[in-house]
């Protein structure tokens, strides 16, 4: 038993009124363990909160269980420190100032790590959103603290960082609707039926099947052009993280449809008139 003891009381590490003893790295080791334990067993409890609920939302959850995660390691990385003799008010006191210096030279990437806070918490951007950031178009594949990581429609991995869902305009073309909208534009030669040239693209539309029924697709005569009669057919779908597709398709069956129809897509047309010199 004495022979046990000195066992675990034999210093692994030791510096001034810093101790590591064979005991205090099991203590740790049994500190990190728990936290794992407690994340496993919240990630179950909030998997069986969201299916009694009946909500399917892998972004809310994967939200909650990143907070927890950084709360909870970082209080496992508190004790570890207490336990082993550090005291932390001494060491936050003194590293205040060099802090408001290493903040100065970090400041961009506190404001990433702050604005990853800020969408954990209000999840206005969650994972499996299709979003756009200028003139980047993707689906959102993980919220960290620092960066977010979006795959785009090129299978491009982008890792963008926090500050930019925070301080510019984000298009979030999958929060809080199930379906979106979109429009393709088509320009019909003057003289043709324009009723004809509606009902064509409406019934190409909805023949489409990803394409929603509720709400309907909706065509619309838009502006008399230099050239063309212009036209709008207006479609909601689930899928928009691939609308560029359905696009294409809709565009192959209204050119087939006015082709068997004798609706002409005209050329740009200009008139020129020249004067001569009778001399």
């Amino acid at each position: 038993m004495k022979a046990f003891r000195e066992i675990l009381e034999f210093i692994i590490f030791e510096h001034k009124n810093i101790q590591l003893t064979v005991l205090g790295l099991f203590i740790i080791i049994f500190i990190f363990l728990v936290a794992r334990l407690g994340l496993w067993a919240l990630n179950k409890a909030l998997n069986r909160s969201f299916s009694k609920k009946a909500i399917s939302d892998p972004g809310r959850r994967h939200a909650l269980m990143q907070i927890a995660r950084y709360l909870i390691y970082t209080f496992a990385i508190a004790f570890s420190l207490e336990n082993i003799g550090v005291d932390l008010d001494l060491v936050l006191t003194g590293s205040a100032a060099l802090l408001v210096g290493v903040g100065f030279g970090l400041q961009h990437t506190f404001n990433d790590f702050f604005s990853g806070v800020i969408i954990l918490f209000d999840g206005s951007i969650e994972v499996g959103d299709v979003v756009q950031v200028g003139e980047l178009i993707g689906r959102i594949k993980r919220i960290g603290i620092r960066a977010t990581t979006i795959h785009t429609r090129e299978s491009f991995t982008v890792i963008v960082p926090n500050s930019k869902f925070t301080q510019e305009n984000v298009i979030n073309w999958s929060h809080n609707n199930e379906v979106t909208r979109f429009q393709v534009n088509v320009g019909v030669a003057y003289g043709s039926d324009v009723e004809l040239v509606m009902r064509l693209m409406n019934d190409v539309a909805k023949a489409h099947p990803k394409i929603s029924k509720t709400p309907a697709p909706v065509v619309r005569f838009a502006d008399f052009a230099d050239s063309a009669l212009l036209f709008e057919v207006f479609f909601w779908t689930h899928d928009s993280f691939n609308v560029e597709f359905i696009k294409s398709d809709i565009r192959i069956k209204i050119d087939a449809e006015f082709r068997q129809h004798n609706v002409k897509i005209p050329f740009p047309q200009r008139d020129l008139h020249i004067i001569s010199d009778q001399r």
